[in-house]
């Protein structure tokens, strides 16, 4: 009993060095001694109330440390809770102190809550960066398609990253003036002989301005001949005359039509009209014998004149058509 009453002091010795040192991180904080980074083991003990990784910090700070760069500890936290990338505005604060680029802490940390890569926008200041642009298809005055893709040389301007335009501003940009340097050309051939006009119509209208790069160079990668767009436009322009004359046309016979069935229609009325009137003459003329209007050698008299009527017709249309064989 007395050697396990001895074992349990002991025992609770361990065990609290072991969640003391679980907790406090006694490895890192030598480090940043021997670094010569004057971190107190109470400001690790904070960092880890405020559920801070020291790690996160701590090593950055030594990083800067080793470079001669003056960056205060609560500063780096106070970026870290604010959710930003400790590690990479040290390096980018390191690359600009390297590249003598004037950048400061706060600047740095501000473009990194911003969502931009600080690091990357460094590097792309000492190492400018290629944008190539898509096939950007215009029309000359002569209706010509000329296809043209661009090389646009970009520098990461460290003022205006924070609220600038990004790269699919200075495509659009750069599109644009493609189109209407090409558009504004009389011919598609000036174009092909000069493409270099392109880049100097497009870069002297600073395209630049409110995005986060400077443009230092458009260069032409390619001019293709594309469709002939006048000659397309002429063609559809006729087609759709061809079908509004079509269907001109086809209204004004639907209308004839409907007026040749009119008149058929009212032909057809008359000739019933007529049918329905000579089918009262017998019964008038029967109503005229009845009542003694009408006498016999009258209707005798009457049948004569029809029949020589008739006769009289007859012959002069047998005399139409000898006259017609003859001519």
């Amino acid at each position: 009993m007395s050697i396990l009453a001895g074992l349990v002091p002991i025992i609770i010795v361990i065990v609290v060095l072991i969640i003391l040192f679980s907790f406090v991180p006694i490895g890192l904080w030598i480090s940043a001694l021997a670094a010569g980074v004057k971190v107190g083991i109470f400001d690790l003990i904070g960092m880890r109330l405020r559920r801070v990784s020291p790690s996160k910090i701590v090593n950055p700070q030594i990083k800067a440390e080793k470079a001669g760069l003056d960056v205060v500890v609560s500063k780096l936290e106070a970026h870290y809770l604010a959710g930003g990338n400790v590690d990479r505005v040290i390096d980018a604060l390191i690359a600009a102190e390297r590249a003598n680029i004037p950048l400061v802490f706060e600047r740095a940390a501000a473009i990194d809550l911003a969502g931009r890569n600080v690091l990357e926008a460094v590097q792309m200041s000492v190492n400018p960066k290629v944008i190539e642009t898509p096939v950007v298809a215009a029309v000359a005055k002569d209706g010509i398609e000329v296809k043209v893709k661009a090389r646009v040389t970009v520098r990461a301007n460290i003022e205006r990253l924070v609220g600038g335009a990004g790269e699919e501003t200075i495509i659009a940009r750069v599109g644009e003036g493609i189109v209407t340097t090409v558009g504004s050309s009389e011919s598609h051939k000036a174009v092909l002989e000069n493409p270099d006009s392109i880049s100097r119509t497009v870069l002297s209208k600073g395209l630049d301005a409110g995005s986060a790069f400077e443009i230092l160079s458009i260069d032409i990668a390619d001019v293709d001949v594309g469709r002939n767009i006048g000659a397309q436009l002429q063609t559809d322009q006729a087609e759709a005359d061809k079908r509004i004359a079509q269907a001109k046309a086809e209204e004004r016979r639907a209308m004839a039509v409907a007026k040749e069935q009119e008149m058929k229609a009212a032909v057809e009325e008359m000739r019933a009209k007529v049918v329905e009137n000579e089918a009262q003459v017998p019964l008038a003329m029967a109503e005229a014998f009845k009542e003694g209007h009408l006498g016999v050698m009258d209707y005798y008299n009457m049948q004569n004149v029809i029949s020589d009527t008739k006769m009289r017709d007859g012959i002069a249309s047998v005399n139409q058509g000898t006259e017609k064989d003859q001519k």
